[in-house]
């Protein structure tokens, strides 16, 4: 029987034939976070079309299905187009505060059933929701923010904003703006410095999902599966006069 010790020697050994691609070493933390995520948002204020555009290619490659619509007028129409294909008489969705616009008002006119997110922290109102999200087919949300180097959606969980509402249904829709655009994973990490440095930040969720593409499980066998740990099919609306996070 192999040991701990002769098992770890071993990897060692194995490791000291290649050389590291590059050094591991942390990141620098920013002496003031605020005003390095004031920098990235004036940046990205101009160059957002083309994070857009490396956004949406890279989303696609894996496997994301992308939309653009000019403003919310269009949205209620596209999101029970999204419905009436996957034959969907039920959605759940984000608070409307957490969303930033009515999911209810946008959708009930086209016949839809609305189960918006609980914002408060009561077990029986969350558990109610986690029912209704494995329930429907369609769940909405916004994104806090879109990562254009992997095609990433970044989701934070909050009151009005659980997990549930993106992982349990088997189409998962979310919608976001200009101002939610991210260029590099970097850049994230320093919006994230700034959101913790803020004291009265809404962001105060347990979890924060990074969600690149649908859920995709292979076996011993290679043979791959969607929609076993997460929704099976990933939107992403791109709303041109949607803003981002504060």
């Amino acid at each position: 029987m192999t040991t701990r010790a002769e098992f770890l020697g071993r990897v060692r050994t194995e490791m000291a034939k290649t050389r590291g691609l590059f050094p591991a070493t942390p990141s620098p933390r920013p002496d003031n976070p605020r005003e390095a995520a004031d920098t990235i948002r004036r940046q990205l204020a101009e160059r957002w079309p083309r994070a857009l555009e490396r956004f949406r290619a890279e989303f696609e490659r894996v496997a994301g299905v992308f939309h653009r619509v000019p403003s919310l007028v269009e949205l209620p129409a596209l999101l029970a187009r999204i419905a009436a294909e996957k034959g969907a008489r039920e959605v759940v969705g984000w608070d409307a505060g957490a969303l930033g616009w009515n999911l209810s008002a946008a959708l009930t006119p086209y016949g839809l059933t609305v189960c918006p997110a609980p914002t408060g922290e009561g077990d029986a109102e969350r558990r109610r929701h986690r029912e209704e999200a494995a329930r429907a087919p369609l769940g909405v949300t916004g994104v806090d923010w879109a990562l254009a180097e992997t095609g990433t959606l970044i989701l934070a969980s909050g009151p009005g904003r659980p997990r549930s509402t993106s992982l349990l249904p088997d189409t998962h829709v979310a919608v976001f703006g200009p101002g939610h655009l991210v260029e590099s994973l970097e850049q994230v990490g320093l919006l994230l410095e700034a959101v913790h440095a803020d004291g009265g930040a809404v962001m105060r969720g347990g979890m924060i999902n990074f969600i690149t593409g649908p859920s995709r499980t292979a076996d011993i066998e290679l043979t791959l599966t969607r929609g076993v740990h997460g929704p099976k099919e990933v939107h992403a609306v791109f709303v041109d006069t949607v803003g981002g996070p504060a």
